[in-house]
């Protein structure tokens, strides 16, 4: 009887393990100092805005600060930034008063700016498209015309100006605050520089699908100009909400006045009240920081499309 033969299976082969650090694969760290250099730069850049920042913020600050001091603080000699005690009498006062109707004028500048504003995109955004994209003789002329009215001072302007006011019984009324600067050469420029901006193949690809140009101009052109259009308006809005001189000249009584104007009054009359005139003052900045805050991506876009071209 014979017995089965067996065979033996050999072990796998196993490498030998490396011996030591001088065998192993080197590992290359990256440097560290231009990382370093460039953090440190940006953090010297950002305390420097920030001191910068707080440099252009600290009369807004200490206006609003003063406006809730009682009347002895807020005269005090000695300056001091938070106060003792806080009371919003000032703002009470200001608002309460009879002789001084500061949310009459508020009202009135509110709805003035606004009409302007609006009547300025009116009027501005037709002629800006018509000298943009439509070719007629005396194209260039007409531009050359329009840019050389900036360079005519507003003062110069406030007879002619009043005189058609007062032919169109529009003294002592809002109209005569919103219309005559709303026909103004700077919104012509300015539109008519982002409407280069924007390519031409889009009006092609409208009037190639039948629509007419003001139809390519409401439907197409207006819509990818919301940035300009915003921009514009909000600078038309400052513009006439801060306008001090002309409505003294055409706004009479006391009810008609805007805020600028009024608060110019208020002055005058409570001219050692430093805690009334930083609470009239803080409650005529109020309105425009949050209408720059709210658009102000619209403001920064449209500001840079606009001078791309042209």
């Amino acid at each position: 009887m014979t017995t089965p033969r067996t065979t033996s299976v050999p072990a796998p082969h196993t490498a030998p393990s490396p011996r030591g650090d001088e065998t192993a694969p080197k590992r290359r760290t990256p440097q560290a100092g231009p990382v370093a250099r460039r953090r440190l730069r940006r953090s010297l850049l950002h305390l420097v805005l920030a001191v910068v920042a707080a440099f252009y913020l600290s009369p807004l600050l200490y206006m609003l600060v003063t406006s809730v001091k009682t009347r002895g603080e807020a005269g005090a000699t000695e300056p001091r930034w938070i106060p003792d005690p806080f009371t919003l009498d000032a703002y009470r006062h200001v608002l309460g008063s009879t002789d001084s109707p500061v949310m009459q004028w508020f009202l009135n500048s509110l709805l003035a700016a606004s009409a302007h504003a609006l009547l300025v995109l009116v009027t501005a955004a037709p002629a800006a498209y018509a000298l943009a994209r439509m070719d007629f003789r005396g194209r260039g002329v007409i531009f050359a015309g329009v840019v050389a009215t900036l360079f005519v001072p507003p003062v110069i302007l406030l007879v002619p100006n009043f005189l058609i006011v007062n032919e169109l019984a529009w003294v002592d009324s809002l109209p005569a605050v919103i219309v005559p600067a709303a026909a103004g050469a700077f919104g012509v420029f300015f539109l008519r520089q982002f409407f280069l901006t924007l390519p031409a193949e889009l009006e092609e690809a409208a009037e190639i699908d039948g629509a007419n140009r003001w139809q390519t101009f409401v439907r197409v052109v207006l819509p990818l100009s919301r940035p300009a259009l915003v921009t514009l308006a909000l600078l038309a809005f400052l513009s006439n909400w801060n306008d001090f001189l002309w409505p003294l000249y055409v706004l009479l009584s006391p009810d008609s006045l805007t805020l600028p104007a009024g608060l110019a009054n208020f002055q005058g009359a409570n001219n050692i009240r430093y805690d009334l005139l930083m609470a009239g003052a803080v409650i005529a900045s109020v309105p425009v920081l949050l209408l720059y805050v709210v658009a102000q991506r619209w403001v920064i876009e449209g500001v840079s499309r606009s001078g791309l071209k042209g």
